[in-house]
């Protein structure tokens, strides 16, 4: 080999070794025109949330994300309005943005992470290709605008472990491909304007922990698969349109610890299995609920908070609820009932609000009788 060729080749390597590790550390040019195409959909006047996304590299310290370290693409957006972050602590303030989701996040295909959330004023509407990113496990756009509909295809997400969109302005049904998100732990879709019914196959969400539908205009019957959810532990259907009766299985449930089922339109009897379940806090207030209530207690019972007011019960309080483990707080008011109320110690605290606008109730701490 020439003296010639071999000096080329050294000069050649050099130059390699010098410009090989600013590109491997850099994110690809598609992550960052899809960043900076997101970031101009959006207006964040007060915090100064993008002044760190310059530059050419995405993943040298911009605010909010994180890109994976073998591989340089983005993995992670985490913005949140409501922060400990000094940057928050400095201003004084929570955050606030405008503006909508840029489809171009669709084409951060490795993303695993998408937080947006808590920003008052983001509207538009969930772009129907975030459905399409495999890898993604969080979906959190709490506490804005949103509108529209969950996109139909969110099913397609099968690796996502939590989703919440609580807090927006979503119409529209709930997909019924959401319940093919078997990974799924966490569902909150509260105070939105969703309408129509819950899945019927909802039942599939077997890694299902919390699930949270409050105050929405949610219809129909609650589907009897949802008692099939081995994990599900809290369930809040309060304050839609729902009708039909309690399903009995769900008193059976291993780990329901909270049933907030108040401000529907409930018909029927309360479950017997629910007054002797793991269930500690049992809100179906403010719905059709007739009937007596379940002499079942027993020493499973363990109530923080039991409230069955206002609804069209009738008949007397069992004398079982006496032997119940703890009953904290209890609302019976505006019912039916009648008869002597139950001594036991788990009423000596309770004043005559617990007892009121029912038809003949008497007993401390009531009248006597």
């Amino acid at each position: 080999m020439s003296t010639s060729l071999w000096r080329k080749i050294v000069v050649f390597t050099f130059a390699v070794s010098i410009l090989l590790p600013a590109n491997v550390n850099a994110c690809p040019p598609s992550d960052l025109a899809a960043l900076l195409a997101f970031k101009a959909a959006l207006r964040e006047p007060y915090l100064g949330i993008f002044n760190s996304w310059t530059g050419t590299d995405c993943c040298n310290k911009w605010y909010g994300i994180t890109c994976d370290p073998s591989t340089k693409r983005v993995a992670d957006i985490a913005l949140r309005g409501e922060s400990e972050d000094p940057l928050f602590q400095k201003a004084k303030r929570t955050g606030y943005m405008t503006g909508s989701l840029s489809p171009a996040i669709c084409k951060l295909d490795r993303l695993a992470n998408i937080i947006v959330a808590d920003w008052k004023g983001i509207s538009g509407i969930i772009p129907p290709c975030i459905s399409n990113l495999p890898f993604l496990r969080h979906l959190d756009l709490v506490g804005n605008q949103i509108s529209g509909q969950i996109p139909l295809d969110i099913g397609n997400l099968h690796q996502l472990t939590v989703l919440n969109l609580a807090d927006n302005k979503l119409t529209g049904s709930i997909p019924t491909s959401l319940s093919s998100l078997t990974s799924l732990m966490h569902l909150d879709l509260r105070n939105n304007m969703i309408s129509g019914t819950l899945p019927q196959n909802i039942g599939n969400l077997r890694m299902l922990s919390r699930a949270l539908f409050s105050n929405n205009r949610l219809t129909g019957q609650i589907p009897e698969s949802i008692s099939s959810i081995y994990r599900l532990s809290d369930l809040d259907l309060s304050l839609n349109r729902i009708s039909g009766a309690i399903p009995a299985s769900m008193g059976k449930m291993a780990v329901l610890a909270t049933l907030n089922l108040d401000g529907n339109l409930l018909t029927g009897k309360i479950p017997a299995s629910l007054m002797h379940s793991g269930i500690s806090i049992l809100n179906v207030s403010k719905n059709n609920i007739e009937g007596m209530i379940p002499d079942t207690f027993g020493t499973k019972s363990y109530f923080m908070v039991m409230d069955l007011s206002y609804n069209k019960l009738r008949g007397a309080i069992p004398k079982s609820i006496t032997s119940a483990s703890y009953v904290g707080h209890l609302d019976l008011s505006h019912n039916h009932l009648c008869g002597k109320i139950p001594d036991g110690s788990w009423f000596d605290h309770l004043d005559a609000d617990s007892f009121s606008y029912n038809d003949c109730l008497c007993g401390k701490p009531l009248k006597a009788c």
